[in-house]
């Protein structure tokens, strides 16, 4: 028989997994110039490698899904600690306030990015021409407001989250109707956590939802508030997949627990989708649709075994209250938030450079880290912008250490 989690228990390596996979963001877009084709990025390294595209796809397959599946266990968390009313209130300052003017302030510089980029193949980067003419675009609002940015997941989040309460309250009002789906929904979660053929049966609906993408692999939406709705039904289950793992106390010990199956499945799923991947193009083939078929399947079981085997990894590790760990969880948000332009405005930088693609990479991911918590530490942590991001003030790093 479960038990229901602790209401005030704080999970620190659940801290460390959240920081893990924001900084993996930072690191999965500084990945993105060192592509050996152009995609459309702000700029192209004269230094490429086959291997990026690997770690894209890889990265890419778990890391905001993990992220989504750890904010829903939070939110759970919060929700029944503070009651719907200071939830909400927590959430609007958490998230829509970050999300409206971090969009005002970062996208002029992710624009001048994109403009210094395209300069830069012409060999003519003009940076203050490039800031001028990045703040201009805010005169075209209310065209696109809001959208062309990373901070899209801000918006998925309260979407999501809107919609949990909206229908946990219609729930709530029928007694029988909620003892029933809780009841069959902490059965169904048991299973899943337990059995380890969940994670395959979690693949099930999650290849249906990439299916309707517009590439192979999680679409980006970024590009409109209009939801995009696999991307939504694939966030959102991840997000209440999250939410009712909170409900039981063993449950994310036994899905995060590592076996010698899930390793094995996960190599398995990781060698398919890099094989298949490379047919994606090649729409012209007889058996085109048996390979996206395959490597739908393979990319949602790389993705859910991917996710458990972290949760596992950073139980092993990270499982004891470190104040270290919970400074770097609280950074792991404003890192986040500010990093796009400051990786692109490097890789703009560094894009002419003679040197190995793996230095460029290492440098301008430790870069961005490195100069972000010394903006965090010195002028957010202990400020206004830090309570609105963490929830209150907190002490800077020194004080932390002592």
């Amino acid at each position: 028989m479960t038990q229901p989690m602790l209401k005030n228990q704080r999970l620190d390596y659940l801290d460390a997994v959240r920081a893990f996979a924001l900084l993996l963001g930072i690191v999965f877009h500084a990945s993105l110039s060192f592509m050996p084709l152009y995609i459309g990025w702000a700029v192209m390294d004269i230094s490429t490698s086959p291997v990026v595209p690997v770690f894209m796809l890889i990265s890419h397959s778990f890391r905001m899904e993990l992220f989504f599946l750890i904010a829903g266990f939070f939110s759970h968390m919060a929700f029944h600690n503070q009651g719907t009313k200071a939830f909400i209130q927590s959430r609007t300052v958490r998230i829509a306030i970050p999300f409206i003017i971090g969009w005002l302030i970062l996208r002029p510089l992710i624009v001048s990015g994109w403009i210094m980029g395209a300069a830069s193949l012409r060999g003519d980067v003009d940076i203050s021409g490039a800031l001028l003419a990045g703040v201009t675009t805010l005169g075209e609002l209310p065209k696109g407001f809001l959208t062309g940015s990373h901070l899209w997941f801000l918006y998925y989040l309260l979407l999501l989250t809107a919609v949990i309460l909206v229908a946990r309250c219609a729930i709530y009002l029928h007694t029988p109707i909620k003892n029933y789906l809780a009841v069959r929904a902490d059965k169904a979660l048991c299973w899943v956590c337990s059995s380890p053929f969940a994670l395959i049966a979690l693949a099930i609906p999650t290849a249906v939802c990439l299916w309707f993408m517009d590439h192979w692999g999680v679409d980006t939406p970024d590009k409109s508030l209009i939801p995009h709705i696999p991307v939504t039904l694939l966030y959102g289950g991840i997000f209440l997949f999250g939410w009712l793992m909170h409900r039981q106390a063993n449950c994310i010990d036994s899905f995060s627990r590592i076996t010698g199956f899930k390793v094995a499945l996960c190599l398995f799923s990781v060698g398919a989708s890099v094989k298949l991947s490379s047919f994606e193009m090649q729409t012209g083939l007889p058996y085109y649709t048996w390979l996206k078929v395959n490597f739908m399947l393979s990319y949602a079981v790389m993705m859910w075994t991917l996710i458990a085997l972290t949760l596992g990894l950073f139980k092993t590790l990270f499982n004891r209250q470190s104040k270290i760990i919970r400074y770097f969880s609280d950074a792991s948000y404003w890192l986040y938030l500010i990093h796009l332009p400051i990786v692109v405005w490097l890789q703009v930088a560094f894009a002419e450079l003679p040197l190995h693609w793996g230095m460029k990479w290492a440098l301008i991911s430790s870069t961005t880290i490195i100069f972000s918590i010394i903006l965090y530490d010195t002028c957010v942590r202990a400020t206004l912008i830090g309570a609105i991001l963490n929830g209150k003030k907190r002490k800077r790093l020194m004080s932390v250490l002592k």
